[in-house]
């Protein structure tokens, strides 16, 4: 098994789970200048390498003898995707098709992970049947990735298929999301007020755990298929305030500050899955609940030490 974008927070989730059921598994980390696999480092007993999607050569030499690769690698932060909408193209549409194209050399299968945000605001549980409506150059690229991903399915009979998770959110996840910077900051004990942005909209929110393992179940079908993984339910941002306060015992106001607002046109308003499809087609099924999940990523938090650079990205 082979993870792209196996140094961040999801990826790297995805390694434990796939080495502790017995695999042999590769993880691909973003080469940087810190010299380091990112949270990969934390996975123990994972060959570890490091490259680049964009590199087309270096992606045919990596993908040879994977029975799967899971590919994860992408730029993933919606306002930075504003600002710069070409470099999402070029990680997640031509990196994708590099990716595509060395699975074309070996017998290789594979996962290919999209995202909600390609449905827009969406007033009801979403279907993969939905019509995609991407409000972001974000959500655009992943689009244009997933298509890629289903015309070489189509054209050249690739094993392939693609999972749209929802919000996903655990240890070791970057500050951009909801989840952990009202966690860090409810924790932080310099900070004294929670500097958030709109807290009205609602999303599906899944603990890591049960994103991972419906990877690992998409990658056990024999057809193409996309499908949604969630949980059916959704919070808004609000809530999720009021449970890590509840949690915690720790009691901040919260100000709403502008730089963290989406344009008005940009925001989707509501994500919501219907998972009927994967549960049917694999017995998946969600494990955790939110206050659960809350629970382990707020322990996680309170072991780690505040203000560190692996915060800030």
């Amino acid at each position: 098994m082979l993870v792209t974008g196996a140094c961040g927070f999801l990826g790297s989730h995805l390694c434990e789970v796939l080495r502790d059921q017995g695999h042999e598994v590769t993880g691909l980390a973003l080469y940087n200048s810190f010299d380091n696999h990112g949270w990969l480092d934390e996975v123990e007993g994972v060959k570890k390498l490091r490259g680049d999607v964009r590199d087309a050569e270096q992606m045919n030499t990596m993908l040879g003898s994977q029975d799967v690769v899971f590919h994860l690698a992408a730029l993933i932060s919606v306002p930075y995707s504003y600002s710069a909408p070409q470099s999402f193209v070029d990680t997640n549409v031509s990196g994708t098709l590099n990716v595509l194209n060395a699975c074309m050399n070996w017998p290789t299968k594979l996962v290919y992970a999209s995202t909600s945000e390609i449905y827009g605001t969406v007033n009801e549980p979403i279907t993969e049947r939905h019509l995609p409506n991407p409000q972001s150059p974000y959500a655009a690229s992943k689009l244009a990735a997933e298509m890629l991903v289903r015309s070489y399915n189509c054209t050249y009979d690739l094993p392939c298929s693609v999972l749209r998770p929802f919000n996903t959110y655990g240890p070791r996840q970057s500050q951009r999301a909801l989840v952990p910077t009202i966690i860090r900051q409810t924790l932080d004990p310099e900070i004294q007020e929670l500097e958030l942005g709109r807290l009205d909209t609602k999303r599906d929110l899944s603990y890591v755990d049960d994103t991972v393992k419906a990877f690992i179940a998409m990658s056990k079908l024999e057809k193409f298929t996309v499908c949604n993984s969630g949980t059916g339910l959704t919070w808004c941002g609000q809530h999720i305030v009021d449970t890590v306060q509840s949690l915690t015992g720790v009691t901040k106001p919260v100000t709403i500050k502008e730089a963290r607002l989406r344009p008005e046109s940009s925001e989707v308003e509501c994500l919501q899955a219907d998972i009927t499809k994967l549960k049917m087609a694999t017995n998946w099924k969600p494990q955790w609940c939110l206050s659960d999940g809350l629970n382990v990523t707020i322990d996680w938090w309170q072991k780690r030490e505040f203000g560190t650079r692996e915060f800030m990205v």
